[in-house]
């Protein structure tokens, strides 16, 4: 299992993704989950995937190879005109591979995969997307500006409460961590090192981007303090008075 989140702000997009991968609790691995292709002055995108591993670098790998021999049946991911239409494509392709497995005459539903989508093309808005394993889409919204996929539900209760589009990348930095690090202690297929990366509205560049370590300083201040928080928050609570009747 996996987590990983885009988030959509005022000022721009952030992205986050746990690294963990297993095929039962003694077979535990690293692998990055999050990509990027940018063209700086032209367009960044950025794609986040949870899911099965072997569908997932399928996927990357045939968008990367598509970058180096474009055809009119395989356009790159360079030349699509619009975030609309490169999810399109992104669609296209985890449909296409994940029916090759099903012709393969496997079960297509252990090879599913989701995918967060977002970036920016010269000309437009930036976007995020959520595709899903049959290659159809939505799009954030006001009412939904995040995303998020894999072991998703200890970690939203936080966003869905903090979440402000007008934070800057730095508050939501610190939204993720507590978000991600709840995730963390509730569930072990999610694990660090996290991956963050930041885009700035317009700016067509590629933005900051770090790889948080297990030890990171500021990830254990966040922990720490999230979690004598919640306790103080708790212990503030009025007791709950046993009323007995008459």
């Amino acid at each position: 299992m996996t987590y990983c989140v885009g988030l959509k702000l005022d000022r721009g997009l952030v992205f986050m993704s746990d690294t963990r991968t297993n095929a039962g609790v003694d077979n535990i691995s690293t692998f990055k989950k999050m990509y990027t292709w940018a063209k700086s002055g032209d367009r960044v995108i950025t794609l986040l995937s949870s899911g099965n591993l072997a569908t997932t670098q399928a996927v990357i790998s045939i968008l990367n190879e598509r970058t180096k021999q474009p055809s009119e049946r395989a356009p790159s991911i360079y030349e699509m005109p619009s975030m609309f239409q490169t999810a399109r494509l992104v669609g296209d392709t985890i449909r296409s591979v994940i029916h090759e497995v099903d012709s393969a005459g496997q079960r297509a539903d252990s090879f599913g995969a989701s995918i967060i989508l977002g970036g920016q093309i010269k000309g437009g808005d930036p976007r995020l997307f959520l595709i899903y394993p049959e290659g159809n889409f939505i799009e954030s919204t006001p009412d939904t500006p995040f995303f998020q996929i894999g072991e998703h539900k200890y970690g939203k209760p936080i966003l869905v409460r903090s979440y402000d589009p007008a934070m800057t990348f730095e508050e939501a930095t610190k939204l993720l961590l507590v978000s991600f690090d709840s995730t963390l202690k509730s569930n072990l297929s999610v694990g660090l090192p996290l991956d963050l990366q930041f885009y700035e509205s317009d700016s067509l560049k590629l933005g900051f981007e770090k790889r948080i370590e297990r030890h990171d300083p500021y990830y254990e201040i966040v922990s720490e303090g999230w979690s004598q928080a919640l306790k103080l928050a708790f212990q503030s609570l009025p007791p709950f008075e046993i009323k007995t009747g008459n």
